[in-house]
């Protein structure tokens, strides 16, 4: 896991907003990993009082592992498509302009398909980080579809 943040955050590498600090050019940012152990995720993430955002990229033919974490969580893709399963729903391709609604505590994961990378910007209440947990327990590493895996 992520070292703990000396800023206020409760993410290393989130930026706190507030106290100054209110309009944020996100594809500017720098990006942080948003889900280490699981999944490719990664992006600026901007904290408040009770919510976190941010804009998230996954790389076209990477994503995460089926996953879960206690706060609920929202998604709107703005480009690329995304191979979505939630629960016990059929898995359903998603592409720009969808809006998807993870609740809590419900394994779920999303896949870049082929074509490009993804990008969506994302919400979740501050009661958990922005990290989850690997459905499986192993925390073993992110998705990647074959031929898609990180050179070595």
């Amino acid at each position: 896991m992520s070292a703990v943040p000396k800023d206020n955050t409760k993410n290393a590498g989130a930026v706190k907003a507030g106290n100054g600090k209110y309009i944020f050019e996100l594809r500017k940012m720098a990006g942080m990993d948003a889900g280490i152990g699981y999944s490719t995720a990664f992006g600026p993430v901007i904290e408040g009082e009770r919510m976190q955002c941010g804009l998230i990229r996954k790389e076209k033919g990477t994503g995460a592992r089926p996953h879960l974490h206690p706060n609920e969580q929202w998604n709107y893709i703005v480009q690329g498509t995304l191979r979505v399963k939630i629960a016990d729903q059929p898995e359903q391709l998603c592409g720009p302009g969808t809006l998807l609604y993870f609740p809590a505590n419900t394994v779920h994961s999303t896949v870049a398909t082929h074509d490009e990378d993804v990008y969506f910007f994302t919400v979740k209440d501050l009661s958990h980080g922005i990290h989850g947990m690997a459905a499986d327990g192993t925390m073993a590493g992110a998705h990647y579809d074959p031929g898609f895996e990180p050179k070595k």
